[in-house]
């Protein structure tokens, strides 16, 4: 492998005199990988040692080698870095910004040597003098910092945004190793405006940061893939956090955080608590009138004596009734000494108070037995002589827990917070979600639907005397007490804050930063009649997305498909007279302008920057520009000439490939590796016989199933098989099955009678056909096959008896060569037995000899003289004497 570049640093001891001090204080060698160089020995800028890379030792070496940006393994030439790469005692020292950090560190093979992603800053050029670095940051850089540098080094796809000399903007994509170089509109002083990765599609807005990895890396209160928007509790272009003490407000990148919902303490919530305050130890403190439920929520239901109206509030049952229904109030069950109205049902009457005699008492009296006595003064009418035993409690006095207390200028009864109810005499709750309330100049005349809360539950707000959620339209919540909600002024349709901040106007203005106007101004848009604020990437915008810009500010210059970006492509440069993005010259890879004289690094390998131009290196001493620094191989070092001084000592393995060599391996090596492919190839062999037995058995029960031969194997007949393969017995095939043995020799015993019958029509057929004894014995001496075809192709009986051969065709007899397979039919196939052709093929029986009586048969049948006459196809019958018999010739 050909690496690009490396470095090598000698350290050889004290100095050898005073003249030759700078070959002392700094020995160090540059070589390229491919052996280009072995002359070249000391750095050129003296005093300042190269920076970029890492520095390559180990121990029992006098040689440490600097590894410039690349990668390196063990067949990396020369000779002399192998033995450093491969050494177990190699170890690594980084330079600023290749590790963030100096300390050692093991080295692993392959090695790559890169800058973190970046910028390095060398106070001398060509990456010499101590450097720093500088990682990519988290978020926007808020703060241009001056670099003060002479050379810096980028790591790949990072991009750098500087401000410089008349230039306020330049970027750069690529190692500077000499600032003095740069064009003329970029010389000055370094400032560092902007750093990112190239990595992110599509790119990230101005308030993210692009990473390495591609992802956009957000700030504190901005969110999405761009980091284009502000996260849930974040407002404006900046994503400020909303105001402490507020659970919502009006965030979002148009937001003007203005407070929507006050954060709540204690709210009836947090303690299980519907219709009631939670205390500081979370103990439930129930509204006058309400009870925990049956369900466990406490402060859910309606107490004894209460019912639950039409509003939602628990409202106390009329004098005298213990238990009222919820809704319409009517009485359910009356008070001892009460009994329910006739007319009216949410109403029960005391029984009227009469003496002993049975006279009633008058009202204002009660029954003392024989006499009517004056009630109480509290009392307007009553059932006994105290306070406590009043009915109706007298005027400007109301019942409350059996006795009758005043109440105060607002109508709140004495030692509660229950309003007085002139039509009930009673004490009576506020209204739904009123901590308190009162009646503005209260009198005997006054009705509880006048009453108005003067206090609600947490999470409920004051509106017109009535506790609510939330301020309606046309109000705000005043900022005062957070408490009341205020009508906002006549200009406004919605305002916040005070009644003149407008949120909305009236009369078809649109409301900006609070005011009404007829047109937005600049850098805003109108939205709802509202003027909203743009993107911050936007300098103006059709809508508050960030790719909704119709100009670009000078932070975000480059205007692509409604979004304004950082930069151009990398061999553009941003013209801001046309607000578009021009190619660089061909000779530039970069640059910050127009023309040849512009470039900030050059695109061509043998070229270098000179003073913003890019001009043929001429690299001495046959060294090529290094890639990625932008500077030739020779320029970084110095030859000694030869009056320096004593020369170097040489250096073993420079220029000597890396060679590689094979080490014969141990014979238990070898024989190890013999045995473990023994061990596979048997493994293997074992596994392949195993599935074919398995596949043999598949199909064999298959075959069996298809032929209702299935029978399944119980317990002994599988030990009995594991045992013959377990001891090396071949397994005995199993007795076929008594069933298909009887069948078989039932077949066997229909064939063979078949045969014999037939052997018996075909024998009486052939003797009917010989001539003598002489052709009978011919016939006898042939073998079965020929006799059969002769007695099959023979005359038939019709020709025999009539003497006339036949005009048709003769029949013949088929020749069957399958055996019967049905004991049922000689011409069907059984299809449920397995054919066994040993049994069915059964040979054919040979002729039997002719006894004298058979051959003097055939010798009468045919005579000679019958034969030589042409008759030898009638019958003719010898003269027994007298006969009817026709066929006798007279």
């Amino acid at each position: 492998m050909i690496l690009s570049v490396l470095a090598i640093s000698l350290v050889f001891g004290t100095s050898v005199g005073e003249s030759h001090g700078l070959a002392a204080l700094s020995r160090n060698l540059l070589l390229s990988s491919a052996l280009l160089v072995n002359a070249l020995r000391v750095i050129r800028i003296p005093l300042f040692v190269l920076q970029v890379g890492s520095t390559l030792s180990a121990s029992g070496q006098s040689t440490a080698v600097l590894l410039l940006p690349g990668q390196y393994d063990s067949s990396t030439n020369p000779q002399l870095l192998h033995d450093l790469l491969t050494s177990p005692s190699a170890s690594l020292s980084q330079s600023a910004g290749f590790a963030n950090s100096s300390s050692q560190s093991s080295v692993s093979l392959p090695l790559t040597v890169a800058l973190q992603p970046g910028i390095a800053v060398y106070p001398h050029a060509l990456y010499s003098g101590q450097g720093s670095y500088t990682a990519l940051p988290t978020s926007p850089v808020a703060n241009a910092s001056i670099l003060g540098a002479s050379s810096l080094a980028l790591s790949g796809n990072v991009w750098a945004e500087v401000s410089a000399g008349s230039n306020s903007r330049i970027i750069l994509w690529n190692s500077i190793p000499d600032v003095s170089q740069l064009p003329q509109t970029a010389l000055g002083s370094l400032s560092l405006l902007n750093l990112q990765s190239t990595a992110c599609s599509p790119p990230c807005s101005g308030n993210g940061v692009c990473s390495a990895s591609g992802t956009c890396t957000c700030p504190t209160g901005f969110n999405g893939t761009s980091c284009e928007s502000c996260a849930t509790g974040y407002f404006g272009p900046t994503c400020k956090a909303c105001p402490s003490g507020c659970t919502t407000c009006n965030d979002g990148m148009t937001g003007t955080g203005i407070c929507r919902a006050p954060t709540v303490t204690n709210p009836p919530s947090s303690c299980n608590c519907l219709n009631g305050q939670c205390g500081v130890n979370g103990q439930c403190t129930c509204l006058p009138g309400w009870t925990s439920a049956s369900n466990g929520t406490q402060c859910a239901a309606c107490a004894s004596g209460f019912f639950l109206d039409s509003s939602g509030n628990c409202e106390i049952c009329s004098l005298g009734c213990a238990e009222c229904a919820n809704g319409s109030g009517d009485c359910i069950s009356c008070k001892s000494g009460y009994t329910q109205d006739t007319s009216d049902r949410t109403l029960c009457d005391a029984v009227q108070q009469q003496t002993s005699s049975g006279t009633t008492c008058p009202s204002s009296s009660y029954s003392a037995g024989s006499s009517c006595e004056l009630c109480a003064p509290e009392c307007q009418t009553c059932t006994g002589s105290t306070s406590s035993n009043c009915v109706i409690c007298a005027s400007g006095t109301y019942s409350f827990n059996g006795t009758c207390v005043q109440t105060n200028s607002g109508g709140v009864c004495e030692g509660s917070s229950l309003i007085g109810n002139n039509n009930k005499h009673e004490c009576d709750s506020c209204g739904p979600k009123c901590t308190s309330c009162q009646i503005p100049n209260f009198s005997a005349a006054s009705t509880i639907n006048q009453a108005q809360c003067t206090g609600c539950l947490p999470g409920y707000v004051l509106y017109q005397g009535a506790c609510v959620q939330s301020c309606p339209s046309g109000t705000f919540l005043s900022p005062t007490d957070n408490l009341t909600c205020t009508a906002c002024s006549s200009s406004c349709s919605s305002c916040s804050g005070s009644a003149n901040y407008c949120l909305t106007c009236s009369n078809g203005l649109l409301a900006s930063g609070g005011s009404c106007v007829t047109s937005c101004p600049s850098n805003t848009f109108s939205s709802s009649g509202t003027c909203l604020t743009c993107h911050p990437d936007c300098a103006s915008c059709s809508g508050g997305s960030f790719n909704q810009c119709t100009s670009c500010n000078k932070n975000l210059p480059v205007p692509t498909n409604g979004r304004c970006l950082a930069t151009c492509s990398q061999n553009q440069y941003f013209d801001p007279t046309s607000s578009t993005c021009q190619s660089c010259d061909g000779n530039c890879a970069s640059c910050s302008g127009s023309g040849p004289n512009n470039c900030l690094a050059c695109s061509s390998s043998s070229q270098v920057l000179r003073g913003g131009t890019c001009v043929a290196a001429n690299c001495s001493s046959g060294t090529n520009v290094v890639p990625g620094l932008g500077a030739c191989l020779a320029e970084l070092v110095l030859v000694p000439s030869s009056t320096s001084g004593s020369p170097l000592p040489s250096i073993s393995g420079i220029t000597t490939p890396t060679s590689t060599t094979t080490q014969a391996l141990p014979w238990w090596e070898i024989l190890l590796m013999a045995l473990g492919c023994a061990f596979i190839f048997i493994a293997f062999l074992y596994c392949w016989r195993r599935r074919a037995r398995k596949q043999r058995a598949k199909k064999t029960a298959a075959f069996a199933s298809a032929k209702a031969l299935d029978h399944k194997s119980n317990w002994r007949l599988r030990l009995m098989r594991f045992g013959e393969r377990l001891f090396g017995r071949s397994p005995s095939r199993p007795p076929p099955h008594s069933e298909e043995i009887a069948l078989w020799k039932l077949r066997a015993a229909e064939e063979a009678r078949h045969n014999q019958e037939l052997e018996k029509v075909m024998e009486a057929y052939g003797f009917s056909r010989s001539s003598s004894p002489h052709e009978s014995k011919r016939m006898e001496s042939h073998d079965h096959e020929s006799y059969r075809s002769q007695r099959l192709s023979g005359g038939s009986l019709y020709t025999e008896v009539i003497g006339m051969p036949r005009r048709g065709p003769e029949p013949r007899q088929p020749v069957k060569t399958n055996p019967l397979t049905s004991r049922f039919s000689s011409t069907t196939v059984g299809s449920s037995v397995h054919k066994k052709p040993s049994l069915m093929r059964r040979e054919p029986f040979p002729p039997k000899a002719q006894t004298d009586a058979e051959t003097y048969a055939a010798s009468v049948r045919q005579s000679p003289q019958a034969k030589a006459s042409g008759q030898s196809r009638r019958v003719t019958p010898t003269n027994t004497g007298g006969s009817n018999n026709p066929f006798v010739h007279k």
